[in-house]
């Protein structure tokens, strides 16, 4: 079959759908597994991992790898999780309760939790497909997640209109949601993490080179390379 062929395409699309479908199931089963609130941190590492492999075209076995992730990254997963839940948390209480006030305090407060919300979920995009690249200490990821959400203002938007439109669909059409809810946006998020993650590696080994180059010393930039 033609690699190039409208056959080959199809099989690799379906290939792809079917793959995500296995994702989604195992995420929620394992986060089920962890009592939601100590499963979906770890899950979502584990998926993370998985997708890095996938997108690369390393094949292996679905199951088998998630369960190893999953218990290896317990404890990291949890870490990485837990401190977003409770500030998901509380931006949602607050801005429910700011919102409902009409005075300008109220709604000056409202504006900028929002602002705080889209800041939190953008740094959450990018923070567990970080871990999955990454050999970086806990508080590293928060922080070259936050930084790197600030600093690829383009990207981080992209990521933010894809979870956007992945809550719209599973709102309007609940069905996907057990088939392909959370997998598809396991999966879209990590795509486009990988390829910012490489464009901004690859930027930074080039300026390094050029600092190298033209004998001036670039000590931040070096560091940064090797982060993100």
């Amino acid at each position: 079959m033609a690699s190039g062929g409208f056959g080959f395409r199809a099989y690799t699309l379906f290939d792809t759908l079917l793959w995500i479908a296995c994702l989604n199931v195992l995420w929620f089963v394992f986060t089920l597994l962890g009592g939601v609130v100590l499963g979906a941190g770890p899950s979502t590492v584990a998926a993370h991992v998985l997708v890095r492999d996938k997108v690369r075209g390393n094949a292996t076995p679905l199951l088998r790898r998630f369960a190893r992730e999953y218990f290896k990254n317990f404890g990291k997963g949890n870490a990485l999780g837990l401190p977003l839940l409770a500030v998901g948390v509380a931006l949602v209480l607050n801005w429910g309760y700011f919102s409902a006030g009409w005075d300008l305090g109220s709604q000056i407060a409202s504006a900028g939790i929002l602002l705080a919300a889209l800041f939190v979920a953008g740094t959450l995009c990018y923070l567990f497909p970080m871990f999955a690249r990454y050999e970086l200490s806990l508080v590293q990821y928060f922080l070259m997640s936050s930084r790197f959400a600030m600093r690829h203002l383009a990207g981080t938007v992209i990521l933010l209109f894809v979870t956007a439109a992945a809550l719209f669909v599973c709102r309007s059409i609940p069905g996907l949601i057990p088939f392909f809810g959370v997998g598809a946006w396991l999966y879209v998020t990590g795509w486009l993490c990988d390829r910012f993650f490489t464009a901004n590696d690859d930027a930074m080994a080039g300026m390094e080179a050029a600092g190298t180059a033209a004998s001036k010393p670039a000590p931040a930039l070096a560091k940064e390379a090797s982060l993100v």
